[in-house]
């Protein structure tokens, strides 16, 4: 009878637990800037090869003292590729794009930065303002494939509208670049 309670017990205790290991099983990355501090909560189930890809830049210092080099307000913020001389850092080779998993540019949203071509996203993201509808994945066609999604800032957002809000100019040829830097101190993947 003692045996019976103590693996009732032992199993209650095992079912209580599995919610709180599933809300903890998604990584989290604080970005630690000069405008105050956010988290992104990442979906390594969603965008595998990207939240690897991004976690491996993060563990290994590649984002301290880059900046937020594009700050467009009421669309989004893009960092992690140019120090505050302007001047790009060298990168791993390009991800796959991941952008059909069902994640869309919502607002508070973390999407991998690319060029015209959809598999070209190395190290810059971009952190959307408001829902951003239009870099989202529709078809497999190159000009319709999106924008990857990979995670969501879950504190901090006020930080990040306070950058996005910030008055910009252009600098070495680029355009929307904030007036002062906005300098990533640190990002930590802290679970």
């Amino acid at each position: 009878m003692k045996t019976a309670l103590n693996l009732i017990k032992s199993l209650f205790f095992v079912f209580c637990l599995i919610p709180h290991l599933a809300q903890a099983a998604n990584p989290v990355v604080e970005f630690e800037t000069n405008q105050g501090n956010f988290k992104i909560e990442l979906y390594p189930d969603k965008a595998p090869k990207t939240v690897s890809n991004f976690l491996y830049y993060v563990d290994n210092g590649f984002y301290k003292e880059t900046i937020f080099h594009r700050v467009i307000s009421n669309f989004m913020i893009q960092g992690g590729g140019f120090t505050k001389e302007m001047t790009e850092k060298k990168t791993q080779a390009p991800i796959i794009n991941e952008s059909n998993n069902g994640l869309v540019n919502s607002a508070g949203s973390v999407a991998m930065a690319r060029t015209n071509d959809p598999n070209s996203a190395t190290a810059q993201f971009f952190v959307n303002l408001i829902d951003n509808n239009f870099l989202n994945y529709t078809s497999p066609e190159p000009s319709s494939i999106g924008y990857c999604v990979f995670g969501k800032v879950t504190e901090g957002m006020n930080i990040v509208h306070k950058i996005g809000q910030l008055p910009t100019g252009s600098s070495r040829g680029f355009s929307d670049v904030p007036i002062r830097p906005v300098i990533i101190i640190n990002a930590k993947h802290i679970n």
